[in-house]
């Protein structure tokens, strides 16, 4: 049966509650951010997520899963995003980006951070 207007899924009308979470202990850099998470959608296969996230300043270590992308659209705040080599490069609201699986590294939030993600898992 196709899908229909009824079966979208407006993040505006979304009634979604938020699941708040702080970073593992053993991860924590600096601080200890209070994140949270609406997640609008999951397809029946559990392999596609989209939502909104937002976090408090702080910094903690990332390990971002091999077979997921995240797509990444900053909607306020600035934040750095610290590459295992010492690079970083810095986002800010209006950024869109995509990290790949594998990667790792650091998330410094700046100033809060409020993104748009989709995260969607290779296998």
């Amino acid at each position: 049966m196709p899908k229909i207007i009824a079966d979208l899924v407006s993040f505006a009308d979304a009634r979604t509650e938020g699941v708040i979470d702080f970073p593992k202990p053993e991860r924590l850099v600096k601080g200890n951010p209070q994140r949270q998470t609406w997640n609008h959608y999951t397809d029946e296969k559990e392999r596609f997520w989209s939502g909104v996230w937002e976090c408090e300043p702080g910094a903690w270590k990332v390990f971002y899963d091999q077979n997921e992308d995240e797509f990444c659209y900053i909607v306020q705040g600035r934040f750095r995003l610290h590459d295992s080599q010492g690079q970083y490069k810095e986002f800010k609201a209006g950024d869109a980006f995509v990290i790949p699986g594998g990667f790792e590294g650091v998330w410094e939030t700046l100033e809060t951070v409020r993104k748009l993600y989709v995260i969607a898992a290779k296998s």
